[in-house]
């Protein structure tokens, strides 16, 4: 059930830096729903700005759903955004499952700074002093991640514009325009209380 993910949608694991197109530059904006006005919604920024954005009228809508580390298995595809500490290993900031195949490897993110995203094959979990040390594998390389007892796991899930509702924690990821405006072609919401953490 919980690998009933939707695949294509998590891509959104990493959003790379890429140059400015015709159509504009792909761009990420965590918040929250300010206000909805028919197909555009504004969002309260983390830096606190309200940003006006369309949503396109294909744009794919996810929510998330609690899970806990004992759901992982050997073999779940999964995603964690994880920062270096002093010790030179990766600690995880949130963990989220992937469907099989989705886009391997591991990327600079923008959740923290110096974060990476590691897209990968779970290949073991043990324990630690720290909480539990995560196996992973991807693009036939190896890392381990170091998961404190708090960090956050969740799935994602179909949804729609109904949980796109002022107060509600939203993610998205879209194209921002040469003249500014932001055009959104998928959005990840808070579901039932559960914010994406990602």
């Amino acid at each position: 059930m919980r690998l009933s993910l939707i695949g294509a949608f998590f891509a959104l694991a990493t959003l790379p830096t890429l140059a400015q197109t015709p159509e504009g530059t792909p761009t990420r904006i965590r918040g929250t729903v300010a206000g909805v006005e028919g197909q555009t919604v504004m969002v309260k920024s983390a830096a606190g700005q309200d940003v006006p954005v369309t949503m396109a009228a294909d744009a794919r809508i996810t929510g998330v759903v609690k899970r806990s580390l004992s759901d992982i298995r050997a073999g779940d595809a999964i995603a964690s955004t994880s920062v270096r500490g002093s010790d030179g290993k990766l600690h995880a900031l949130e963990l989220h499952f992937l469907p099989p195949g989705a886009n391997e490897g591991q990327f600079p993110t923008d959740l923290a700074p110096g974060s990476l995203m590691t897209n990968a094959a779970v290949a073991g979990i043990a324990a630690a002093p720290q909480g539990q040390v995560l196996r992973v594998t991807y693009k036939g390389q190896e890392a381990e991640i170091i998961v404190p007892p708090d960090v956050p796991v969740v799935a994602f899930v179909p949804a729609d514009m109904s949980l796109v509702k002022p107060g509600a924690a939203i993610i998205v990821s879209g194209v921002r325009k040469p003249d500014g405006s932001v055009v959104a072609t998928r959005a990840t919401l808070e579901k039932d209380g559960v914010k994406p953490p990602m």
